[in-house]
């Protein structure tokens, strides 16, 4: 920690150095040759040491370089500087030092110090502008002047692709442990000084850089890796501003990878940056092989997520025991993010009773692990209940056997050692087959609401890829961005993957083989429910259809199902007028033209100023079925009153 009168001493110093280049400017247009006889100001004893010094340090400048800066320096924070430069040049009008007039009026000069490779031009201190070498101007770049005046904020030319900021994101040992090995790699003499830090989750990966700039004193310089240039000389330029601002603020770079990963343009970078740096990712770049060592970051336990909530928490933790089981079972958040949720529940505690904060706590964590999703599925909000739902008695029971293994998930498979026994399977997979409308997806809707869960709908017809390979990137991406969030996938219309493949005919049948295998040994392994549809269980191969947890069959349904569905279709605040439900139930459609039926039917009588009525139906009805190119029958409306 710098002292408190560090910018004051600091100011001064810099003016006593400002002052002497003055002088030996003052005495070259008098033509004296005693300049190389002023010397610097000793520095002031028990001060941390000041800009100037630390910036020669750092770049390795030679005392004609450190004066040429100091010259340059002078032109802006000094009026007195350009009388004297002008008259040096022999042109009053001028008002821009030149290497040339460095070389002539200041001691110990060196014409290396010219050179591209040397550190005033390669570290872009100083800026040439103009023709010839000796006789272009120079100015002392803006970042180099506000580091010299005490001031050291980020380079605006970094601004939207980079961002400093100390901090020290942990609280789990794994990461902790993770973070001293990167640090020991980091600082030592290894010909790699850099690292990749791999970890699914963005804060996780974060964390443990964080974590390693802290264990080496220095503060992070985020890189989106997003936004490096794709050409050579701009990407090159842009290595140099960034190590130079490593070097003046005191940081590592942490090139935080994006879910595309364009791995040639991030190992150019890497390749060209003459610092230490840390790339963080969910998958190690092949490219960076040999070049950055990778270090994995380890799943969390139960216990240290339990660990890191209570320290979180605080006293607050105490009244949400129960519930925190609950919550480090279903979501897997990072640091950063446990702590914004808790301190939200902190503020809220006080206010709220136990069954309160605990819903509160829990909506926070899903909300919380949404942003991963984002780009990725849509989510659907889960208005359905088991009342919504009509199903025959026994694939409504195995739904409700679903939703208890995925409560019961932790208990089962942590508390009583299943886990232990067995990696293989612990994930809960289900697939819903049945013709269009017969109430798969509202299924999946009344599992997520009762479960509490968010739920994302995932269309495989956009997943799958003609080309080799993106189909796995793209479930391999949904997958680990959906780890630790809770939420349940919905993978909509399974046939645009699944299909009968025994008997192989060409590559491409092979390899949708591999494309399937690879989505069911993701949803074995996925640590929340994931479901597939289908309109046609017979389309999938047997095989694939073992490693499916539960199978569920929904029947179209028959004339008291119909309905059913028919007396439980219209809000309670609809105004209906002497329904039958009996006579409704003759339609034979599924729930899902039956509400298509009803809302059509509401708009009629809506915009007609009345109650909705069997007439209003029974027009409604004649539409879906037009739109389905099916007649309606006189015996599908027969004995409606309308």
């Amino acid at each position: 920690m710098k002292p408190l009168d560090w910018a004051d001493a600091n100011q001064r110093d810099l003016v006593d150095a400002l002052e002497r280049v003055r002088l030996v400017m003052t005495r070259y247009v008098e033509g004296s040759k005693a300049s190389s006889e002023i010397a610097p100001a000793p520095a002031e004893a028990g001060i941390a040491p000041f800009a100037l010094a630390a910036l020669v340090e750092l770049f390795g400048l030679s005392d004609f370089e450190r004066d040429v800066v100091l010259l340059c320096a002078g032109m802006e924070m000094d009026a007195r500087f350009g009388p004297l430069v002008g008259a040096a040049l022999g042109d009053a009008s001028r008002r821009t030092p030149t290497f040339g007039l460095a070389l002539a009026a200041l001691p110990a000069a060196h014409w290396s110090a010219l050179t591209p490779e040397a550190p005033l031009r390669a570290w872009r201190l100083i800026e040439l502008s103009g023709a010839g070498l000796t006789t272009a101007g120079l100015k002392l770049d803006e970042r180099v002047l506000n580091f010299l005046a005490g001031i050291n904020q980020l380079d605006e030319r970094l601004q939207g692709i980079a961002e400093v900021f100390p901090g020290h994101l942990t609280g789990r040992a794994i990461q902790d442990a993770l973070a001293g090995r990167v640090a020991a790699h980091l600082g030592s003499d290894s010909v790699s000084r850099a690292a990749q830090i791999v970890a699914a989750d963005d804060d996780t990966r974060l964390a443990v850089a964080t974590s390693t700039c802290a264990a080496l004193g220095a503060a992070v310089l985020r890189i989106r890796a997003a936004e490096l240039p794709a050409g050579a000389a701009d990407r090159f330029a842009l290595t140099r501003l960034v190590a130079r601002e490593s070097f003046l603020g005191h940081a590592i770079p942490v090139v935080d990878v994006s879910l595309d990963v364009d791995g040639p343009r991030i190992a150019a970078f890497i390749e060209l940056l003459p610092a230490p740096v840390i790339v963080c990712a969910a998958e190690p770049i092949p490219l960076l092989s040999g070049r950055a060592a990778v270090f994995e970051v380890g799943e969390s336990t139960h216990e240290e997520r339990l660990r890191l909530w209570r320290d979180s928490l605080g006293p607050e933790a105490a009244r949400l025991n129960g519930t925190l089981e609950g919550v480090c079972a279903q979501f897997d958040l990072g640091p950063a993010a446990v702590r914004a949720v808790a301190a939200r529940t902190r503020m809220r505690g006080a206010e709220a009773s136990p069954d309160e904060s605990s819903s509160l706590l829990w909506d926070a964590c899903r909300i919380a692990a949404r942003p991963r999703m984002e780009g990725l599925a849509q989510r659907v909000e889960a208005m359905a209940s088991w009342h919504d739902l009509v199903l025959p008695a026994a694939p409504l029971q195995v739904l409700h056997t679903i939703a208890a293994h995925v409560r019961q998930r932790h208990r089962v498979y942590q508390q009583w050692g299943f886990a232990a026994k067995s990696a293989r399977g612990l994930g809960i997979s289900a697939l819903f087959s049945g013709p269009s409308g017969t109430g798969k997806t509202m299924a999946a809707e009344v599992l997520a609401g009762d479960l509490r869960l968010d739920l994302y709908r995932i269309d495989l017809a956009s997943v799958v890829s003609k080309y080799i390979g993106e189909t796995e990137k793209n479930l391999k991406r949904l997958f680990d961005a959906a780890e630790g969030t809770g939420a349940i996938l919905l993978f909509d219309e399974a046939d645009a993957l699944f299909g009968k493949r025994s008997e192989v005919k060409d590559s491409h049948d092979r390899y949708a083989n591999i494309e399937v295998s690879y989505l069911l040994q993701r949803m074995e392994t996925y640590r929340g429910l994931a479901i597939l549809t289908s309109n046609m269980k017979q389309a999938l191969d047997p095989a694939f259809l073992r490693r499916i947890r539960f199978v569920i069959q929904f029947p179209f349904p028959d004339a008291e199902h119909r309905a059913a569905i028919w007396s439980r279709i219209f809000p309670a605040r609809t105004p209906t007028a002497a329904l039958d439900y009996e006579r409704l139930a003759q339609l034979s459609v599924t729930g899902g033209h039956i509400r298509n039926i009803a809302l059509a039917a509401a708009f009629l009588a809506a915009d007609r100023g009345q109650d909705v009525s069997m007439g209003h139906l029974a027009e409604a009805a004649g539409a879906e079925y037009a739109k389905l190119e099916r007649s309606l029958s006189d015996g599908e409306i027969r004995g409606w009153d309308r």
